[in-house]
């Protein structure tokens, strides 16, 4: 089982500054570069202070230019937002200048604040996901591509430059019948239980084993990710005390993504979770390096190719590194090579 670092920007404080955030998942991203973590990922969300990355594209080709070896994944670009007659080119240049590291992972969209406010309401999404994905897929593979569908209409044209390679791509899926559909076109997976049911996750894995499966050879390439949120904590008291910030997290995540959606100058209302904070913790890797390698254990058994582990949840920039570090050191070998990430480095 492989190990990404989401690189999230959770902003509380207007007054410590864009520039400072994006530093500090630069910094992340060096840092898991360096101790052997085999990707980092960036979201894509507007016009709020949580999860803040406005231009994943963007972003990747600075990471590729301060790493050497780590994979760059988009989880996720939001199709709908963008006219592919760009975003392919778009996507091309990001893929060379990260020279073949870029993943792209997409989805239909999230956030009903977001998504209406950028002229896509939640209930367009699914319809315009489906035809972005297919247009997309149509310029990359082909020249002289024409279009007459229910959002797309345009005469024959040719993304310009070309592919000099397949860009591979992830589908961002929650249900487990979509994940065997996605799995069986071809797409890996990028999936999450959210707050932890762990009933749901055993259903997203055996939707994409079972896809897998019944692809034989053609489907053996396709690989599983898992995104949780997650930090090492050495003592009961600093577990509480991350707990405590991942619950408070997670008010404001429900807020846009299932709540009413209440923001204000870009900063997104602070709600009561609305999942208790002992079954949270119970749900989230908030925990020793050996609680941690036991709670990951059963991922691995059920065929998991790969976890992200998200550190940034209104911590403290520093916490962040120091769980990357120590879950390298301490985590990562009982699922990897044996070594240490920092030896896997050397």
């Amino acid at each position: 089982m492989k190990f990404s670092i989401q690189l999230s920007a959770d902003y509380p404080d207007k007054s410590y500054g864009g520039d400072r955030v994006y530093a500090d998942m630069l910094e992340q991203a060096v840092l898991a570069d360096r101790l052997g973590f085999d990707a980092v990922s960036v979201t894509e969300h507007h016009l709020i202070n949580s999860l803040m990355m406005p231009a994943p594209l963007t972003f990747a080709t600075k990471i590729a230019a301060m790493t050497e070896r780590v994979k760059i994944m988009t989880s996720v670009v939001v199709l709908p937002l963008h006219d592919m007659r760009v975003y392919a080119g778009e996507v091309v240049v990001a893929d060379i200048f990260t020279e073949g590291r870029l993943m792209l992972g997409v989805g239909r969209g999230a956030f009903a604040y977001e998504m209406d406010r950028m002229g896509v309401p939640m209930a367009e999404t699914r319809a315009r996901f489906d035809e972005s994905l297919d247009v997309l897929q149509a310029l990359l593979s082909r020249e002289e591509v024409s279009w007459d569908g229910d959002y797309y209409r345009f005469e024959p044209i040719t993304i310009m430059p070309r592919p000099v390679r397949d860009i591979q791509m992830m589908m961002a899926v929650l249900n487990p019948e979509g994940i065997y559909h996605c799995t069986k076109r071809g797409f890996h997976i990028q999936t999450t239980p959210l707050s932890g049911d762990a009933q749901l996750l055993r259903d997203q894995v055996s939707g994409f084993t079972r896809a897998r499966d019944e692809m034989g050879e053609a489907g053996a390439h396709l690989t599983l990710t898992l995104s949780r949120v997650g930090q090492v904590a050495r003592s009961a008291g600093e577990a509480r005390r991350k707990l405590e910030a991942a619950h408070r997290y997670y008010g404001r995540f429900d807020n846009v993504f299932t709540g009413p959606g209440e923001v204000s100058h870009g900063m997104i209302r602070e709600l009561p979770c609305k999942t208790p904070i002992e079954e949270l913790g119970e749900a989230l890797i908030i925990c020793s390096p050996q609680e941690m390698v036991d709670k990951l254990g059963p991922y691995a058994e059920m065929g998991v190719d790969r976890v992200i582990l998200n550190p940034n949840f209104g911590l403290e920039a520093r916490e962040a590194l120091d769980t990357i570090a120590c879950f390298a050191e301490e985590v990562m070998p009982h699922f990897t090579t044996g070594e240490t990430g920092a030896q896997a480095a050397e």
